[in-house]
């Protein structure tokens, strides 16, 4: 299903707000743009569509899932699916020099230092390597972008394989995609299977066709052609990232567009950055990483990163307990999987971890702090975390599970209605 495909469904569900009002994409879209799907229909006589994914019921929906079971159904399916190259395209119905003010990017908050693509997914290929991910990309011209790559991940490794030996790193940036790729893309997968993920969740073949510069790419409302300089550094940020602070302004890559090509009267897709969108692709990709990872030391049944942790640096992760040491190798395991992970409570399968109240109840009455605390100074964590030191931070984790060996001093009770069985006549 398309982008327009899912959002014409969304509509016919009465879940697509439409604002049809003249705005600037300075300031104005982001101020109007709430929580909801929707589709803004004049920002400088362009559409700009926000939050397709901005929660889990509309990811379990683009999934053609239940939300409830969403992280077995991603965990259910590795990366390995077929893709299917194809001449046309609907992105090339309109081609042309590349002139990126003729597109609606928006500058979202008055601290930023530009206006920013947040949504645009970065193909490149290196030496027959491929990846396939976002990347915020800060506009510094008609066609120029610089664009920020994380350290050691993928785009960003191969760039310097390419800057080593200083040639430029092909890419296409694709903007406006369908909602299963787009949440492939964003999940850790190895090295050149985003694709395959996407086809694997969908349940039939990717398309892709090829780009001028020789990058194939999935069908998309907006392409912009280009390469990233070998050497070429500019200032990129302040920007706001996922903890709703600002990122500092660090040198980074510059990108040189060389093609645009888009649908007719297309629709751009923007993320509000540390909107719930933003938390949702950048967390969630993270749930089966870490649901496989402690299924291999416990009986794991569901893991959740909660959204007071921005889907991103708090998980919980809900095990039945077989020994008491199972906590503590599940704390750790979470740890192994996502290493941007901050803090990981533990609970027994009886607490919800989908309701922060649950969770808060968990480590009330089941957390013994000087036992049941374990502390992680000087470690790998994340540089959005505004508490780390260029990446380097502490963990905690929680087991907040009951002693096993005095299991009814932490058993719920059952409330009357719960046991109470209807009369029969």
């Amino acid at each position: 299903m398309s982008l327009r495909g899912f959002l014409e469904q969304l509509r016919a569900e009465g879940k697509l707000r439409e604002v049809k009002k003249p705005l600037s994409p300075v300031y104005e879209v982001s101020a109007a743009v709430g929580s909801e799907t929707t589709l803004f229909t004049d920002v400088n006589g362009s559409r700009v569509v926000m939050n397709i994914l901005s929660s889990k019921e509309l990811l379990a929906e683009a999934l053609g899932v239940a939300p409830d079971r969403i992280i077995q159904h991603l965990s259910s399916h590795p990366p390995e699916g077929d893709v299917k190259l194809v001449q046309d395209s609907p992105a090339k119905e309109v081609t042309g020099e590349p002139d990126l003010s003729k597109l609606p990017i928006l500058t979202h908050f008055e601290g930023d230092g530009a206006p920013y693509i947040t949504a645009g997914v970065v193909v490149s290929e290196y030496e027959g390597v491929m990846n396939a991910s976002i990347h915020r990309l800060r506009v510094i011209g008609e066609d120029k972008l610089a664009a920020r790559l994380v350290e050691f991940r993928h785009t960003y490794n191969l760039h310097k394989k390419a800057a080593e030996k200083g040639e430029p790193l092909p890419i296409a940036i694709v903007i406006g995609i369908d909602p299963v790729t787009l949440f492939a893309v964003s999940t850790r997968v190895p090295e050149g299977k985003e694709f395959e993920y996407a086809s694997s969740l969908k349940g039939e073949p990717i398309e892709l066709f090829e780009c001028e510069n020789g990058i194939k790419v999935p069908h998309a409302e907006i392409v912009l052609e280009g390469y990233i300089h070998p050497t070429e550094l500019v200032d990129e940020g302040p920007f706001v990232d996922i903890s709703g602070t600002y990122d500092l302004t660090r040198k980074q890559p510059v990108i040189y567009l060389t093609n645009m090509m888009h649908r007719r009267d297309p629709i751009y897709h923007a993320l509000m950055p540390a909107g719930s969108e933003h938390n949702i692709l950048m967390g969630i990709p993270y749930e089966p990483l870490i649901y496989n990872e402690v299924k291999k030391v416990a009986d794991v049944r569901n893991v959740a990163l909660t959204p007071g942790g921005c889907y991103y640096f708090h998980a919980a992760v809900q095990i039945h307990k077989k020994s008491d040491e199972e906590a503590k190798k599940a704390i750790e395991a979470a740890f192994a999987a996502d290493k941007s992970l901050k803090h990981v409570v533990i609970v027994d399968e009886d607490i919800n971890i989908l309701d922060p109240n649950d969770i808060e109840f968990a480590i009330a009455t089941r957390v013994k702090g000087d036992e049941d605390i374990y502390i992680y100074p000087n470690v790998r964590g994340s540089t959005l975390d505004p508490r780390s030191e260029n990446g380097i931070g502490t963990k905690m984790g929680i087991d907040a599970t009951m002693d096993l060996s005095k299991r009814w001093k932490f058993e719920r009770v059952k409330r009357p209605e719960m046991i109470m069985k209807p009369k029969t006549t």
